[in-house]
Parts: structure tokens; C-alpha cells; sequence
């Protein structure tokens, strides 16, 4: 199936590579060089790519195979985890029509692809699609998982086999448990995310909806206990005395069960700059730290982790 939509969407396919500066909140984990794809979705050359890859940066290269000129952001969504991105000179291609990562189903041939033609694109299909929750304060609702994996999956494409756009590559999981056993697999983005508010993102940046109340902590789940393993300094969770190590057990007395439970508790108290009582037992010691949450664009390039 690849040869027939790589022939229909490669071209809209192009490289993205980024800087970001050293002191940029991200840059511990994330590093200050990096490179991944994005897909041209409009025709006046606005581009969907995952947001690591520009997120913080102040410069950024966009290719195809024959040019690259220089780029910026046109924003960034945290909720959804994908930003919009558009080459500063012309850069000419096709566009790819929007699908819906909600119109596969488990067991669907699909085809990720990423910059670089057809020997940089792979025949997949569809294994899970599931809740993920990732330690950085994310939540999705339901995620595509696909295998095998892709190598350069940063952005790549998730093409249906009417050459729609259904996602965007995010990760790589090594031992994914799945219907058939244990499996590395991609995760994909839904599009769908992204597509209503891409007017919004586009003259403002963001949406629009009120920003989630961010903490600005990692927060590690081993199935038993949730464990603070990063805190950014000086941002909501470093002021109010977390620490790597302290295991979150509750918020406002009431037990948390698993990631997404947690943030899912945390935003419904309300929305960024509200109060969030954590119960935290740190060594043996039981206790609760009152959070004043923030809006997490008012952080960036301010805090280090720790």
C-alpha cells in the first residue's frame, strides 16, 4: 500500500530541524538540537508537526528533498502536544487532506511517513488505540499505537489508506503489551486535536480555552506508586517544596490511582493560577503541599529541571 499514498502525500511531507537555546526549560530532556518531520496541511504553507520538536526554539529549518529555508512557529497546543509551523520563504508542495485517527480501527493497514521519499516510509497497521499518559503533565484520551515501529517517528505521518492524515508521530515504546504479546511500537497523535483550533492557534498562538493549571514536575508511575522524578526550578511545584522522590498519594485527601487519574484530578479543579492541595508522603513522612498552579507558556525558558 506505501508506493500508492507515498505517490498521493510524500511530497507534502517535509524535514524539520530545530535550536533551542541552553537555558530553555526543555532543553535537559529534550536536548538543544533536533530534527523530525512535519506535514503541509494548508496551502498557504502552514505545516503540523509534534511540538518537542520546536518547542522553545529559536531557530528552525524546514526542508524538502531539493531545498530548506528557515522557519518559525505559529504556536503551540500543550493540551494536544502538536504545534503549526510555516517556512519564512516559499517552499512549494502539496498539501495532505485531514482524516480522523477516530476512523481506524485495530488491525487497519496504515502507512507512517516521514521526510525523505518513499525508503523513509513504512507499511504498518494499527495495534492499540488507548489512553496514554505521559509523565511530563499529559493526558490523551485515546492514543494509535502501530507496528512496527517507524525509526524516525518524530512527526511522521499516520496515513490512512485513502491518503488521510490521522496523526502524527510521537514516540517510540519498547515492551507494549498488545492482543498478540509484547511488541515496540509508535504513538501516534489523533489529527483530530488539532484541526478545530487551528484558525485559533494561527492569530493567537494557542487556543483560546482556558490553559490547564501546570504543576511543573515529572511524575513517574510504576504501576504502584507515583514518584516525583524531575522538578523545574522556580516554577509552581519547585516553590511549593516538592522534591524528586516524594510520592503523590492524593489530592485534597482524596487517593489517585495511575498518571492519568492525577492530571485529570489536578485540571478539574480549575483552570491555571487555581490552589491544588497534594498529598505527598516523602520517606515515611505523610504530607500536604498547596500548589499555586500555572499557565505553562508563562514558564518557558524560565526553569531547569532539577
Amino acid at each position: 500500500m506505501s508506493s500508492e499514498v507515498i505517490a498521493k502525500v510524500g511530497g507534502a511531507i517535509v524535514s524539520v530541524t530545530a535550536h533551542v537555546p541552553e537555558d530553555a526549560m526543555s532543553a535537559g530532556l529534550l536536548g538543544t538540537e533536533r530534527v523530525g518531520h512535519g506535514v503541509r496541511i494548508r496551502e498557504d504553507g502552514l505545516i503540523a508537526t509534534i511540538g518537542y520538536v520546536v518547542h522553545e526554539a529559536d531557530n528552525l529549518w524546514i526542508g524538502t528533498r531539493d531545498t530548506i529555508v528557515p522557519g518559525f512557529v505559529i504556536g503551540y497546543d500543550f493540551d494536544s502536544g502538536l504545534a503549526l509551523i510555516k517556512p519564512s520563504l516559499p517552499l512549494h508542495g502539496p498539501t495532505i487532506p485531514l482524516g480522523r485517527a477516530s476512523s481506524l480501527e485495530v488491525g487497519d493497514a496504515v502507512t507512517v511517513v516521514s521526510s525523505g521519499g518513499k525508503e523513509q516510509s513504512i507499511d504498518a497497521r494499527v495495534v492499540a488505540k488507548q489512553e496514554f499518559a505521559g509523565r511530563w503533565e499529559y493526558v490523551l484520551d485515546q492514543a494509535v499505537f502501530t507496528t512496527p515501529q517507524h525509526d524516525s517517528w518524530s512527526g511522521a505521518a499516520l496515513v490512512d489508506g485513502d491518503g488521510r492524515l490521522c496523526g502524527l508521530g510521537s514516540l517510540v515504546i519498547q515492551g507494549f503489551e498488545t492482543r498478540a504479546g509484547s511488541c515496540t511500537v509508535n504513538m501516534f497523535v489523533p489529527i483530530e486535536l488539532l484541526a478545530p483550533i487551528v484558525d485559533e492557534i494561527c492569530l493567537h498562538g494557542r487556543r483560546l480555552s482556558p490553559p490547564r493549571p501546570w504543576l511543573g514536575m515529572l511524575v513517574h508511575d510504576d504501576q504502584q506508586d507515583l514518584t516525583v522524578v524531575g522538578v523545574y526550578r522556580n516554577c509552581p511545584a519547585d516553590k511549593a517544596g516538592l522534591r524528586p522522590g516524594d510520592i503523590i498519594v492524593g489530592i485534597d485527601d482524596e487517593p489517585v490511582v495511575g498518571l492519568a487519574n492525577m492530571f485529570r484530578r489536578v485540571w478539574s479543579l480549575g483552570s491555571a493560577g487555581v490552589d491544588v492541595p497534594l498529598n505527598v508522603l516523602r520517606n515515611t513522612e505523610k504530607m500536604q503541599l498547596k500548589v499555586r498552579s500555572g499557565d505553562r507558556a508563562g514558564f518557558q525558558r524560565k526553569g531547569t529541571l532539577q
